[in-house]
């Protein structure tokens, strides 16, 4: 039975790509030596480097006078990172918006180094939807927000015009669609959820933003550091970094991130279209704010949720359970989904809802 993987991350990745990384595991072309083994400091592995963030800088558009960065520790370091750099020492409050549950982490993070504010929440509201109308101090060392809530479901169309540093988690939603460089002083993301396999972090800076920092850090957290050696202070995920590069090659020649929004825009209407119709299930998010890339939905009648849950996997369907803080359920639509896959999980829906059987469908 062919499984559908909605996971939430790793992210689901193309068959090429899975080919041509196992491929290099046993040999990376033109070295004689596993991708595994080889030496980070090597031409071979230099190309790699400098090929992903060609990669990278092309398929984002992203603007001279930013630097392109390769760290570990996932977005999870990143919300201490940021504020070590650019708000301990600054004299200045931080703002935040709180629209999730990591919002909350990266603001709780924060809070070690100086003092943070809290434009706006949607905590009360069960993060189901995006704040908006708040005021972004002008003042502020900077203005941190999440561009997309991966367990509660929830997407930023749009960012706020504001004179501070504009710093953004796109962990989630990296790749996935247009996104105006020039409007953000950093912008960070886990691999892991669109880019590649776990285990690499990517970093978009403004060197501005980084000539700003007047004072001393720890080296393994300094982004000048990694900025001065060309993101191998120490040593990177190789395999990690190899594998997204892949998937950066598969995503270009696709058409890039243009052509993969309109396929994320389809298999996302495609999903929330049976939400709507479908009697049994509801969407978890505001309408405005509906995340392309992770899809939240509920029963009406939560004690169906275990049936219908046991139903979907004897179907093939993988990773559609909710958050464990959350329940409900969630589908993940990253890049590297195919559309298949989403009509494959809005047939078990349609099938559930006219039967209550758990069978198989045959096509599946």
């Amino acid at each position: 039975m062919q499984k559908h993987n909605f996971g939430a991350g790793p992210c689901v990745l193309p068959p090429s790509v899975l080919e041509e990384a196992a491929a290099a595991v046993r040999q990376l072309p033109g070295t004689g030596l596993s991708v595994l083994e080889i030496s980070h400091r090597s031409p071979g592995f230099e190309e790699v480097m400098i090929g992903t963030e060609r990669l990278v800088r092309e398929l984002l558009n992203v603007p001279a006078g930013y630097s392109v960065l390769f760290l570990q520790g996932g977005a999870s370091m990143q919300f201490c990172m940021v504020a070590m750099n650019f708000l301990q020492g600054s004299g200045k409050t931080a703002a935040y918006l709180d629209a999730g549950y990591f919002s909350v982490k990266a603001i709780k993070e924060a809070q070690l180094f100086g003092n943070v504010h809290v434009v706006a929440s949607s905590k009360e509201q069960q993060y189901g939807h995006i704040p908006k109308g708040y005021d972004i101090p002008g003042d502020a060392a900077y203005f941190h927000c999440t561009s997309n809530n991966t367990i509660e479901g929830t997407e930023m169309f749009s960012f706020p015009e504001t004179g501070v540093p504009l710093i953004c988690d796109m962990s989630s939603d990296i790749f996935s669609r247009d996104v105006d460089i020039n409007k953000f002083s950093l912008i960070y993301a886990g691999a892991q959820k669109n880019m590649g396999p776990a285990g690499m972090t990517l970093v978009i800076v403004k060197d501005a933003l980084l000539d700003s920092i007047g004072h001393r850090l720890p080296a393994m957290l300094d982004y000048r550091v990694y900025r001065a050696n060309n993101s191998m202070y120490n040593t990177p995920p190789v395999f990690a970094i190899y594998a997204a590069m892949l998937n950066l090659k598969w995503l270009k020649e696709k058409g890039g991130v243009q052509a993969i929004a309109q396929e994320n825009l389809a298999k996302a209407q495609h999903l929330y279209d049976e939400i709507d119709r479908n009697p049994l299930f509801y969407a978890s998010a505001s309408r405005a704010d509906r995340s392309l890339m992770n899809v939240t939905f509920r029963m009406h009648d939560a004690s169906q949720d275990k049936k219908f849950l046991e139903f979907a996997q004897n179907n093939g369907m993988v990773g559609i359970r909710g958050y464990r803080t959350v329940g409900g359920f969630r589908a993940s639509l990253y890049n590297g989904l195919p559309f298949s896959s989403v009509k494959a999980l809005t047939d078990c829906m349609k099938v559930y809802a006219e039967t209550g059987h758990a069978y198989l469908i045959p096509a599946y």
